[in-house]
């Protein structure tokens, strides 16, 4: 039984014998760091039902945990406010129940378990994966990982979106200006040749629309009429139409930017357990938007478009079917969370999409809702604030957008540089140097996003998230690295537990974080925040760093304290990897 129960049961009996009053529940606190304490029980919600002053009453239920609870060992009364002190016997017995836990902090999923998926990265086949797409990505991987530590079955997920006027400018303009290249003949990866020629279309449709209203167009018609999106409008229509000749061409070239995706997912370090395609869904949601007009849960206008009417939700009238039958990205959406459901007998479903979307995942609950499917109550929108980098906004058509797979490379240079200039690797060889920077560089890069609340728009810098010190990836993994040292150099037997040891001020510290490890998982995994577990094993390094400044470890005056402080670094150090691990971060041996 955990001390807080503990605690809660003996003030309820208190109550009773002192009072004869029945408490439904205690409520609880974290110390306040300025007094002694390791728990606070909050007095003054109990002066509903019992008639007395708070100091007095905190000094009586005080003396009673004190005489009837072991694990108590003194207590003080601030106000209305009762600060437990508990026994070093009971911080000795919890460290070596962590220590002897495989993956602490992480629950197994079982047989009844929640499934859950997790949809992140979704992105176009017309350009190469971006800055946005990185913390989109991050964030959805590690939402994956921190809802499997706290022991859901989980999946992940992504929609490729592959068609569209989007996506058919590029093959046109690749179709009339590329002279035949390929990844092969450029030595570009697919996903950036692709790209080039996404802005290639935007560079030349901009001079047709110029040359138009040069000739007294107004720009709305100048934009209509211009020749190359009237290419692309009919390429769209031959594609959907079948043409053999369109859809070898547009194979070839989506299967060059998977290549190239599938190369920057590595790299950064993300999977998907499935891959669903915009092609084959967006017929998807057209038969149960029918089935939903029959059942009246939509309307048809007098120009055949189908609707559905949300107005008694507080929101407007929402297109799900074009007049000309065509799917919209609600059809869409649609029909992929049904499928996902038969897919995966799933009953939880994150959408990992940026706030722009807001209104869009809002209208698709509802209509899942009102469709009659209860798991749409389980349906949830990840969503996250843009990130924006010191020189401003990124735009894809005009090609100034910062490239995933170039900010990877710059953030490995970045880290290069600082530890050239710090000195820190002079025992290396290049190889392991490389690997090195590139685990910082990755670490620091991933870190910066993910400590920031997902909700939060971020200004990313990326000198700043290199860096030594503070609150960053690098400084993390430097105190792991600086564990390792410590345990490389242990000559003696530290296996086993200790069961008669007296704690210090900083080993009970450093026990009391440790111990917050579970709930912070369970908590991230409800509020699908990854920041909770980065600035929790913030908060852990800072408290071992302080400790290892304060305490010597392997120069201890007694045996005990050498055997305990080695077991207390190495069990520090598990949870900075398990945590990091959730994160998506590597941590180095040597640094």
């Amino acid at each position: 039984m955990n001390i807080q129960k503990l605690i809660q049961e003996q003030v309820q009996k208190a109550a009773q014998e002192l009072y004869q009053v029945n408490l439904e529940s205690v409520e609880f606190q974290a110390t306040r760091k300025e007094f002694e304490g390791d728990i606070t029980v909050v007095v003054f919600p109990m002066l509903r039902q019992i008639k007395t002053n708070p100091v007095q009453l905190g000094e009586q239920l005080g003396a009673f945990l004190v005489e009837n609870l072991a694990e108590v060992v003194s207590y003080n009364v601030v106000k209305g406010f009762l600060n437990v002190v508990l026994s070093g016997n009971f911080y000795l017995d919890k460290f070596n129940s962590i220590r002897n836990t495989t993956a602490y902090g992480c629950v197994q999923p079982t047989e009844n378990s929640p499934k859950i998926m997790v949809e992140y990265s979704s992105p176009n086949t017309n350009k190469p994966l971006h800055l946005g797409h990185i913390r989109n990505n991050l964030l959805g991987y590690s939402v994956a990982e921190i809802l499997k530590a706290a022991g859901n079955t989980v999946y992940k997920t992504q929609i490729i979106n592959d068609r569209g006027i989007h996506i058919c400018k590029s093959m046109l303009a690749w179709q009339k200006f590329g002279e035949g290249e390929t990844p092969e003949s450029t030595g570009l990866k697919g996903d950036k040749l692709v790209g080039n020629y996404y802005v290639k279309f935007d560079q030349v449709y901009k001079k047709e629309i110029q040359a138009l209203e040069n000739e007294g167009k107004t720009t709305d018609e100048a934009k209509a009429e211009a020749p190359l999106m009237l290419e692309a409008q009919e390429m769209l229509r031959k594609w959907e139409q079948g043409d053999e000749e369109i859809v070898k061409l547009w194979k070839k070239m989506n299967q060059w930017v998977y290549d190239g995706f599938e190369e920057t997912y590595r790299e950064l370090g993300v999977d998907f357990d499935k891959n669903y395609y915009e092609s084959n869904t967006y017929l998807l949601g057209k038969e149960v938007v029918q089935d939903g007009l029959e059942r009246g849960v939509f309307f048809k206008k007098e120009d055949g478009s189908v609707w559905i009417d949300l107005s008694d939700e507080g929101l407007d009238e929402k297109l799900v079917l074009r007049a000309d039958g065509t799917a919209v990205y609600m059809t869409q959406d649609i029909g992929t969370a049904i499928q996902r459901v038969k897919d995966f007998d799933i009953n939880g479903l994150v959408y990992t999409v940026g706030n722009e979307q807001d209104y869009h995942f809002k209208v698709l609950f509802l209509i899942l809702k009102k469709l009659g499917y209860d798991w749409a109550n389980y349906l949830y929108h990840l969503s996250y604030g843009m990130v924006d980098l010191p020189s401003g906004k990124m735009k894809s058509r005009e090609g100034t957008v910062v490239d995933a797979d170039d900010l990877m490379k710059e953030m490995t240079a970045t880290a290069k540089t600082i530890s050239e200039e710090l000195g820190k690797l002079d025992a290396y060889n290049e190889e392991e140097k490389n690997d090195l920077y590139k685990t910082i560089g990755l670490g620091a890069l991933k870190y910066y996003i993910l400590k920031v609340d997902p909700k939060k728009r971020i200004l990313f810098n990326p000198e700043e998230s290199v860096d030594f010190q503070g609150n960053t990836g690098p400084f993390i993994q430097y105190t792991y690295a600086r564990i390792q040292s410590i345990l490389r150099k242990v000559d003696f037997d530290y296996t086993n537990s200790l069961t008669d040891y007296q704690l210090n001020d900083k080993e009970r510290v450093l026990i009391k974080q440790l111990e917050l490890f579970p709930e912070t998982i369970q908590i991230a995994a409800k509020q699908h925040s990854p920041a909770l577990i980065a600035n929790y094993i913030y908060d852990l390094v800072k408290e071992f760093n302080s400790f290892y400044q304060n305490v010597s470890i392997l120069g201890a005056d007694t045996a005990n304290e050498k055997v305990f402080r080695t077991q207390l670094s190495q069990t520090v150090a598990n949870s900075i990897k398990t945590g990091f691990s959730l994160l998506g971060i590597a941590v180095p041996e040597r640094m």
